[in-house]
């Protein structure tokens, strides 16, 4: 029997939950704008530091509207306290590390913009469209590269891609209505397997509340009728 080969010097891609947690940036340029964004994207609760007079117009645009919490300042090691997550961005080398040794001897992860060696994460070139979500990642050796791998694979996938994953997400969800039980697990997965399989991404797209209702009524037999029967009913 033979096994897939190791290939070291990769990263452990997940999917990092960070909702409602406390993610603290310090910095306020530009690649602390993204980062930020990031992190809101992720529902997370978000700590600017940085001096009113470093903000750049899309921060203080954050600032302003309240969707992050400001402290105008440079960085001191008690914004440590409440962090569950560390984004380092600012242009000083030797405040950059101590912020890294830091986050290190608390065992709190964090990244510190270009520099590689001080991060225990790093951002990918992502592609975005409502629950799809897609990350490049080059492992810190060429930024750019990803940015041209992912606009090749968002060009590829289908525009209504977002739309179809959400409709299935909804689905699911009445399923563990329908099958709530544990034992009834493989079964579940299995069922889902083969509506995504049967039907075509528009069927997906165009799949209303009503026609999820219907199709479910064919779970307890296992069968998956095609998307017209469904929808005359």
């Amino acid at each position: 029997m033979s096994y897939p080969p190791v290939q070291g010097g990769g990263s452990l891609i997940v999917a990092w939950q960070v909702k409602s947690k406390h993610v603290l940036v310090v910095g306020g340029g530009e690649v602390a704008a993204g980062r930020i964004l990031h992190a809101l994207n992720a529902d997370a609760h978000v700590t600017v530091v940085s001096p009113a007079s470093g903000l750049n117009d899309e921060v203080a645009f954050r600032i302003a509207e309240k969707q992050v919490t400001h402290v105008d300042r440079t960085f001191q090691p008690s914004d440590l306290d409440t962090a569950d997550m560390v984004m380092c961005a600012i242009d000083d080398p030797e405040a950059s590390t101590q912020v890294w040794k830091l986050c290190k001897e608390r065992r709190i992860p964090a990244n510190i913009a270009d520099v590689p060696p001080e991060c225990d994460f790093y951002f990918g070139s992502m592609y975005r469209d409502g629950p799809l979500q897609v990350m490049v990642s080059t492992n810190g050796n060429g930024p750019k590269l990803a940015s041209i791998v992912r606009k090749k694979i968002a060009n590829a996938l289908p525009e209504n891609m977002g739309a179809a994953i959400e409709n299935v997400g909804k689905l699911r969800k009445m399923l563990r209505e329908v099958a709530p039980n544990q034992e009834e697990g493989p079964k579940r997965m299995k069922w889902m397997s083969a509506v995504c399989e049967q039907w075509s991404l528009d069927d997906l797209v165009q799949m209303k509340e009503q026609d999820m209702e219907r199709l479910l009524s064919h779970y307890a037999p296992g069968d998956v009728p095609p998307f017209q029967q469904v929808r005359q009913g």
